[in-house]
């Protein structure tokens, strides 16, 4: 262990009201002092008052799960995605590294096209397909080129109880429509925003804190809930648990419709296969990554609680 391993660590997270930030501030709670900031504190369209902050907290991990998420939005609203997942993720890799600090980003699966048939691994080519997607690449390619000791997780189809997110509107859809359709050709693995959180302090913990900071495997790394599946049955696990656990649905699980991606066209496009191999990060930091039935149950408690 550390000499410093007495200090307490100050901890800055970004965008804490999102769905994996409102979560990071109980995962990083026990490990020491956590700053916690929402948009009305932390503007990543400022980067001259989000560099002022950064060098304020001198933060000895600094966390940034806040970024511009509207997919759909952003196929019209471009600068602005760029400005948020790319250029002030640029400036945080860059107050990081000046700091000596850790830096923790998320990623998406959007980065990728879809159109491979296995999982993808980290080393796979990029090729997003959609505003969002490509403003996210952005963002990784402006850790990457400032260097530093930064920590980039990739992840997909996420989900909190906090937050609005597909499992929500499911349970809100069927208690309002006796039939419902969902695609049924897309593919991937649901994970909620607490294992993010969870995995995220582990690895801090366990690997940057009370470790030798020179040994830490910085880096690209996958992390999703382990198995698969489509969002057709995703939603009818959703509602067979709702259901279970006596909400009353006027739609029924079993007779969800399924239906092909090209019945539902959005402004941006989907990646046919999310799925994300999470054999890196399990390999180097000796991580179990659960089931992802078991974070419905989860997610689906805590909605209902």
């Amino acid at each position: 262990m550390r000499s410093e391993a007495c200090k307490v660590p100050t901890f800055l997270v970004t965008g804490s009201n999102g769905q994996v930030g409102f979560e990071l501030r109980r995962s990083l709670a026990p490990l020491g002092r956590v700053v916690a900031l929402d948009r009305a504190d932390c503007d990543l369209l400022r980067t001259s008052d989000l560099r002022r902050i950064v060098r304020a907290v001198r933060p000895d991990v600094l966390v940034n799960p806040a970024a511009y998420t509207a997919v759909d939005k952003a196929e019209s609203d471009i600068d602005v995605a760029y400005a948020v997942n790319g250029t002030a993720v640029g400036v945080l890799a860059e107050e990081a590294k000046s700091l000596g600090c850790l830096l923790v980003h998320y990623s998406t699966d959007y980065v990728f096209d879809g159109r491979k048939e296995s999982a993808y691994v980290e080393s796979d080519p990029v090729n997003p397909e959609s505003a969002y997607g490509k403003s996210k690449l952005a963002g990784e390619d402006a850790i990457a080129a400032v260097g530093g000791t930064a920590l980039v997780i990739r992840t997909s189809w996420v989900a909190g109880a906090h937050g609005s997110n597909f499992a929500k509107t499911m349970l809100r859809l069927a208690q309002e429509r006796e039939h419902l359709r969902v695609v049924a050709d897309q593919f991937g693995a649901p994970t909620t925003a607490a294992l993010i959180a969870d995995v995220t302090a582990q690895i801090v913990a366990r690997h940057w804190l009370f470790a030798d900071r020179d040994a830490f495997a910085s880096g690209l790394y996958h992390l999703v809930a382990s198995g698969e599946t489509n969002w057709h049955e995703y939603a009818t696990a959703v509602l067979a648990y709702a259901a279970a656990k006596g909400v009353v649905l006027r739609s029924d699980p079993a007779h969800i419709e399924p239906i092909p991606a090209s019945a539902y066209p959005l402004p941006a496009p989907r990646p046919a296969n999310s799925r994300l191999d999470t054999s890196k990060l399990r390999e180097t930091f000796g991580i179990h990554l659960p089931d992802w039935h078991q974070g419905v149950q989860y997610l689906v408690d805590q909605i209902l609680s």
